[in-house]
């Protein structure tokens, strides 16, 4: 019964992890923006750091299982 709740959130932090990391890709291959107003090496770095953390947090909860 506890494994519901570890399984959604592993899920929705691994999406969300894996389509940053992705579309941080994309806007810098297409040499785009990654967020508007800021350095692009900090904003690619940032985004970069946060979708790691992200995918490794759903890995994590995966894990907990």
């Amino acid at each position: 019964m506890e494994s519901g709740p570890a399984i959604f959130a592993g899920t929705a932090f691994t999406l969300f992890g894996a389509g940053l990391l992705v579309w941080t890709a994309a806007r810098v291959r297409h040499r785009a923006p990654v967020a508007h107003g800021v350095d692009p090496t900090a904003a690619a770095v940032f985004a970069t750091a946060a979708g790691a953390v992200l995918l490794a947090l759903g890995v994590w909860c995966f894990g907990r299982v």
